[in-house]
């Protein structure tokens, strides 16, 4: 019988981290011949919930290790290259990891052998001069025509362009492509590559950190205030809440925090918001948790919403979006968080920041027909205020939700957790690309 070993080079995000870990636990899981190995590129993005998260995974799943790349220097004063100065550095420790593999591999008949690497990035256009325009594309991926202004942040920019170019370009010589999605969500899609053309796709989401994401998994540190929020969530009336949330990057300026505490006040609405502070400017850093949130918002604001609203920092995400008093969901359309919301069966409003988050707001919005617009083209380099009125505006429609939408998000989202069961979609596909995997080992 035939072992094999797969190495995974996560982003140094801890969203894009958690999926990829998600994925390699199905495979652990599913296939005693796998083992996994995790080439981490340690940032200044990274944070302890990363290592902890992987040293909780490593006491549960002995076929899967982490190796910590080493800390490289990077340029302060190009924060927008981040990504691809980080890249660059570490693609002689990269080599020098498989190449150990390799040798191990090589060398013990009893060892695994090496199957390949796992990565992910999106799609190709050549499309910096689309920024602002209202040009409308066709792609046989879609539906629907889409406007070329909410491609990816990355395809826009020209420092970016020519690496993900060159990222795309390469999509073909993939042996096969995994995608955090299930096959009912984005049929469409996933049958547009079928025509041979194209590496297979194998749709094996949705990849949730279900177990891992839940209170016995928080911090120490951060037991207290997971506490404090599920006794708030607690006393609130059922599907009564709108829950604020942009993600581990997310965050905004003054002016901007201003609006959306004015929106909020203005709806009536029960909220609970993970109100983040922004790094220096220049800083390439995840946003902080504020020590005084009054600082930012308008004077007497907390005093003013006391009986309704509650400000946080950290969020636990899933334990919130799995509570019966969450009515609505206000979200930056990261995919894990887009994908979270399905799962949840919590209507979402869309207010996308940076990356591929616009993109992911057009299929919620238009391709899906599952959530309803704040913003869909909003991107934080802009410095565009998003004011009050429209967040209020918002806000109400997000919690008198069409119940068309409902009771057509409420069954994708039964779909969604189909997919992973037995013999379900994502599940079917999974041991697909497993068998896939070792009958074109070396």
């Amino acid at each position: 019988m035939k072992n094999a070993e797969l190495v995974f080079i996560p982003a140094p995000i801890i969203g894009h981290f958690v999926s990829a870990v998600e994925v390699a636990k199905l495979f652990s899981e599913r296939d005693e011949r796998l083992s996994i190995t995790f080439l981490v590129m340690k940032s200044s993005l990274s944070t302890k919930i990363a290592r902890s998260y992987s040293d909780s995974v490593i006491a549960a799943c002995g076929r899967i290790r982490f190796i910590h790349l080493p800390e490289v220097e990077l340029d302060p004063d190009l924060p927008s290259r981040f990504f691809i100065s980080l890249i660059e550095a570490q693609k002689a420790h990269v080599k020098e990891e498989v190449s150990k593999l390799v040798f191990a591999s090589e060398s013990s008949p009893d060892s695994p052998r090496l199957a390949g690497f796992a990565l992910h990035d999106e799609q190709k256009v050549d499309p910096t001069e689309f920024k602002n325009s209202d040009v409308e594309l066709v792609m046989p991926c879609l539906a629907s025509a889409f406007p070329a202004k909410v491609l990816p942040s990355p395809v826009l920019g020209k420092d970016l362009l020519p690496l993900c170019l060159r990222l795309f370009r390469r999509f073909r010589e993939a042996k096969g492509i995994m995608v955090n999605t299930f096959y009912e969500l984005e049929s469409h899609a996933i049958n547009s590559f079928s025509d041979g053309n194209y590496p297979p796709v194998y749709p094996v989401g949705p990849l949730l950190n279900l177990i891992n994401g839940h209170e016995h998994d928080v911090v120490s540190d951060r037991k207290d205030t997971h506490r404090d929020i599920m006794q708030w969530l607690d006393q609130q009336p059922s599907s009564s809440v709108v829950y604020l949330c942009f993600g581990s990057m997310g965050s905004f300026g003054v002016e901007q925090v201003k609006e959306i505490a004015c929106g909020l006040e203005q709806s009536g609405h029960r909220f609970l918001w993970s109100l983040r502070q922004p790094p220096p400017n220049g800083e390439m850093e995840a946003p902080s948790d504020y020590v005084n949130p009054a600082e930012v918002l308008p004077e007497g604001f907390l005093d003013r919403t006391s009986e309704i609203g509650k400000i946080i920092g950290w969020a636990p995400q899933l334990d919130i979006l799995a509570h019966p008093s969450i009515g609505g969901f206000v979200s930056h359309c990261g995919w894990n968080s887009t994908l979270e919301s399905i799962w949840f069966d919590v209507p979402m409003a869309t207010w996308p920041l940076y990356a591929e988050q616009q993109f992911n707001a057009f299929l919620m919005i238009v391709e899906f027909r599952l959530a309803i617009e704040i913003q869909v083209n909003y991107r934080m380099d802009d410095c565009e205020i998003v004011r009050a009125g429209e967040i209020e505006k918002g806000i109400r429609g997000l919690m008198e939700f069409d119940i068309k939408k409902r009771e057509k998000l409420k069954e994708i989202s039964e779909t969604s957790r189909k997919a992973l069961m037995k013999d379900g979609s994502s599940s079917t596909w999974l041991d697909r690309v497993i068998q896939d995997m070792i009958d074109n080992m070396p």
